[in-house]
């Protein structure tokens, strides 16, 4: 079983998108795949037409060993492809993490998946914080939309201070550029001259395209919107990308 990771201390940048596609294509390419829905805003879970769920402390029961994680397991609409939905509780997830000590605790909850799972995707809250730093370490390998812009650039070096901080491999990180305008200048020369801190991108990239803002109104991935949108071939080539990356 892989386990690969969508993450940026930054929101708005396209990971929960990325991370829904990605899975989406992964279940269609016949992997056996699971998406773990770890922001509490539950954007992964609302893409794939799950309704939330408000009742129950299951981050706190989980924490605690009470729940196996694998009760909280979901299918979805499409062949292969399980949820483990957002819930509000995930909100003090970092809190409990904190409190009960464990640096392996993620790793631990995800161990007995791999009988039923080939790939495991993590949609993680954007944050620098006890889950990130579990997040990272647990990962196979982490995809990391970047905005072409200043600001966001500034967000990737602060995660690469972060995991080394953590003592974490960096060579797991993987920046990609997303929501891509090419009318604007330095969507473009980022696009065509990365800066130092992005030579080692991935050469696809997501562009801004109206189909990706969609999923929120049809509740499914890209290619369900429409197959061929320049958005869905760009899903595809990440998808090929992450495959070859991850070794899946």
């Amino acid at each position: 079983m892989r386990i690969i990771a969508f993450h940026n201390l930054k929101g708005g940048v396209g990971k929960t998108a990325a991370a829904v596609n990605i899975a989406y294509l992964a279940a269609g390419h016949g992997i056996p795949t699971l998406l773990w829905d770890l922001d509490a805003q539950g954007a992964a879970s609302w893409y794939l037409g799950e309704t939330p769920d408000l009742v129950g402390e299951k981050a706190a029961k989980l924490v605690k060993g009470k729940t196996p994680v694998g009760r909280m397991i979901r299918p979805t609409a499409y062949d292969k492809l399980d949820l483990i939905p957002a819930h509000p509780s995930f909100r003090n997830l970092d809190l409990r993490l904190e409190k009960d000590g464990n640096d392996h605790m993620l790793k631990d909850w995800l161990k007995p998946l791999s009988e039923d799972y080939g790939l495991v995707v993590l949609d993680c809250p954007p944050s620098l914080s006890k889950l990130a730093e579990q997040v990272l370490a647990t990962a196979d390998q982490v995809f990391v939309p970047i905005i072409p812009s200043w600001l966001s650039m500034n967000s990737w070096e602060q995660l690469l201070h972060f995991a080394r901080e953590k003592k974490i491999k960096t060579a797991k990180l993987h920046p990609f550029l997303s929501l891509v305008d090419r009318r604007k200048k330095v969507h473009l020369e980022m696009l065509n001259a990365p800066p130092q801190a992005l030579k080692n991108r991935m050469r696809s990239f997501i562009p801004y395209a109206s189909d990706v803002e969609k999923m929120g109104e049809n509740r499914c991935p890209v290619a369900r919107i429409r197959s061929r949108s320049p958005a869905a071939l760009a899903y595809e080539m990440l998808w090929k990308e992450i495959r070859k990356i991850s070794r899946l």
